[in-house]
């Protein structure tokens, strides 16, 4: 489709008729084509072709929302490269035709692989364009670009199924999937290289293939590490011990015979190529550049770029924002048990990187994540995670200072590219690990820090904060109301979080633990004033310090913990309800809530009910909406499958399962069952989370979600 007459996207008036024009026009390609569409990915400025829709309801979402203005290349409704851009006509036919099984995720993005080295064949051999613009590719680049020709050699004359590229990748992953030793792979290959016809290119021996995956970037770092976290064998200092120098420890499994078996190894996965790699397809290289050529600044937070944490470090750091080639990153950390069995107790902990120049529909999407480490277990590192960051650490200080040279298939043109780390993102836990303030305790949020206001629970032997009621505006009516919360009347201000030159002050002033489980011992300490543990090894990158927001909460866990608490209460579930005697008490001791204070009878209490309280019949409604409700497909899995109505339970629910009932099925659940005063804040907190997971934010809308 011609993409000179687009103007009419960026029209605010959608009344007039070009605009009309513009959306039937547009609505004609996306539902053409040789298979009938009974839906589409709706373009509009709110869905962000996420949602899928009929033709009817996509053009009353562009009449109402307009067209998304950052969507150029309708890549998901047809328009191929080709269409896109005229450089790209050569690189678009391909005669192999790879053969995928339906059951493998991993040959799937092999062949997405294979099928981006073709269309960047045209782009980088087949139209150089002028001559004294163009540069010659690094050696890093040819390497990978020499993947190319075996991506299109023909696994033997006449073969229509495999190229020479695709038949050793699909081998090379039935060796990794079904464990076959190097002996009986090396025998096979060379069995096949006799059986097939005359002329077969399938190289003769394992090594041989081994050089091939190697080029495609596949490849890791094994570091041996200390049993008890202390250090990594890596370096001049540590590289040739045996024993750990801190702990004692082996650096080798007691049972073998020699010291070839490793207790523990992390394996790394270097940072570097993958970088380049982005780069040497021309249109993720056109996408990379995407936050400072394409995006639309108008107020409306879309993307990372449109926050103030990102303008600010631009504005700290003007040489290296002065490239918009140069990589954006977040490190995202969680830990999970590999073999699926809740009875097993081990916790892996991968770290994974995102690169956020590129626009939001591609950033947060899978193939585009970087797994940087995999910190095996048994258990999880807890603050001694820093240990295992620090080769990643080296990489990141090694891309701000020097930078990589680097081949932009978009521009033809070798660069030197330099990358930052702009923050983190984890759940509450892991936050303590990375940012070494320790969320436990009477100075458990890392906002307020010394000025947490916490008390201790007599009889649920737990700490409670409290104190919230800081952060509203100064003159809010809540402030003065003493009943309906603490008995006081709140007059202070909000605490101002930290900056990083107040933490790096503060931390040089402390003694902190050492690294290492073994060598760590824990010491009970009083009339403290902060919650440090450690320094956090990102102090080390130099721009650290300056950044506005180093550390950030998932909202998917916080909405997960709210609503696993919200529905224990409702249904009263075991371990799962927070309304418990032991809570009755501390109200009572507290001089709170009168009516639901517990009452003595004989040697036992009893809990008056409280206006959240259900009935069984009641209970049974809310469970019986829950299981009946159906969703389109891949919005959310089966929940009715946890729902138990005979029971009264729900279990078995993921993360995004909570994200789905909080924002969506609680508000339909409770009213009706629940009366206003108890169903109404409920139903508030369900539109507050549902704004603040929105797609598009706006300032003054965060600010009124603020107050």
């Amino acid at each position: 489709m011609d993409k000179q007459n687009r103007g009419w996207i960026k029209l605010k008036d959608r009344t007039l008729p070009e605009y009309l024009k513009g959306i039937d026009d547009f609505l004609n390609f996306a539902f053409s084509g040789s298979k009938p569409k009974r839906f589409i990915r709706c373009p509009c400025s709110k869905c962000n072709n996420f949602n899928y829709k009929s033709r009817d309801d996509v053009m009353h979402d562009l009449l109402k929302w307009g067209f998304e203005p950052s969507y150029e290349r309708w890549e998901y409704h047809g328009e191929s490269l080709s269409d896109a851009s005229s450089d790209n006509d050569a690189g678009n036919d391909c005669d192999v035709d790879l053969e995928i099984s339906d059951n493998s995720q991993t040959y799937s993005m092999l062949h997405d692989m294979h099928q981006s080295l073709n269309m960047d064949r045209g782009n980088v051999f087949d139209n150089p364009g002028p001559s004294s613009m163009n540069e010659e590719p690094n050696k890093d680049a040819k390497r990978f670009y020499g993947l190319l020709k075996d991506a299109e050699q023909k696994l033997y004359p006449g073969c229509q199924k495999f190229s020479k590229l695709s038949f050793i990748m699909r081998l090379f992953q039935m060796k990794c999937v079904y464990g076959w030793s190097n002996n009986s792979f090396d025998s096979l290959i060379k069995l096949l290289v006799e059986a097939l016809a005359e002329g077969n290119v399938l190289p003769n021996s394992m090594y041989e293939i081994q050089k091939t995956i190697r080029d495609l970037g596949l490849d890791y770092v094994k570091i041996d590490a200390c049993v008890n976290d202390c250090i990594l064998f890596r370096g001049e200092e540590y590289e040739n011990l045996d024993k750990c120098p801190k702990c004692g420890e082996s650096r080798w499994q007691e049972n073998k015979k020699k010291n070839v078996v490793p207790n523990k190894v992390v394996r790394y996965f270097p940072i570097k190529p993958r970088l380049q790699r982005l780069f040497m397809s021309k249109q993720i290289a056109d996408d990379m550049k995407w936050h400072k050529n394409k995006r639309v600044d108008d107020g409306v937070m879309r993307h990372p770029a449109d926050s103030l944490a990102w303008k600010r470090f631009d504005d700290n750091h003007e040489l290296f924002a002065s490239d918009p080639r140069n990589v954006r990153l977040g490190l995202a950390s969680d830990g999970f048990n590999p073999f699926g069995i809740m009875s097993t107790n081990y916790s892996v902990w991968p770290v994974v990187l995102i690169p956020y120049n590129l626009p939001p529909w591609l950033c947060m999407k899978q193939p585009n994540f970087i797994l940087t480490l995999l910190i095996p277990g048994p258990k999880g590192p807890g603050i001694d995670i820093d240990v295992y960051l620090q080769p990643l650490i080296d990489d990141l200080k090694d891309l701000w200072d020097e930078g990589i040279e680097t081949y932009d298939a978009s521009s033809r043109q070798n660069f030197q590219l330099h990358a930052a780390l702009l923050w983190t993102i984890n759940d509450f836990p892991a936050y303590a690990m990375l940012s070494g303030w320790s969320t436990k305790g009477k100075l458990a949020c890392p906002c307020c820090h010394s000025e947490t206001s916490s008390c201790r629970l007599k009889y649920g032997h737990k700490q409670c904060y409290m104190g919230h009621r800081r952060f509203l505006p100064t003159q809010h009516p809540w402030r003065m109301k003493k009943s309906p919360f603490d008995n006081t009347r709140e007059l202070r201000i909000a605490p101002e979080p930290l900056t990083g030159d107040q933490v790096i002050a503060q931390l040089e002033s402390l003694e902190l633990l050492p690294f290492g489980k073994a060598t760590r011992k824990r010491k009970r300490t009083t009339n403290v004033n902060h919650n440090w543990k450690k320094k956090s090894i990102f102090f080390e990158l130099p721009y650290w310090r300056t950044n506005l927001l180093r550390h950030n909460i998932d909202v998917m866990h916080v909405e997960k913990n709210i609503c696993e608490s919200v529905i224990g209460t409702l249904l009263d579930l075991e371990g799962k309800i927070k309304d418990t005697i032991k809570s009755r008490l501390d109200l009572q001791r507290m001089g709170l809530k009168k009516q639901l204070h517990p009452i003595k009878v004989g040697d036992k209490y009893m809990i008056p009910p409280a206006r959240y309280t259900m009935s069984k019949e009641e209970k049974i409604n809310f469970c019986r909406i829950l299981k009946d409700v159906r969703f389109p497909d891949a919005y959310a899995s089966n929940i009715g499958r946890c729902v138990n109505i005979n029971e009264l339970k729900i279990s078995g629910l993921k993360s995004h399962d909570y994200h789905v009932i909080l924002e969506r099925l609680l508000p339909l659940a409770i009213r009706g069952l629940l009366p206003k005063d108890a169903c109404d804040p409920l139903i508030e907190l369900s539109l507050f989370f549902g704004d603040l997971c929105s797609k598009e934010l706006e300032l003054n809308e965060l600010d009124r979600l603020q107050n």
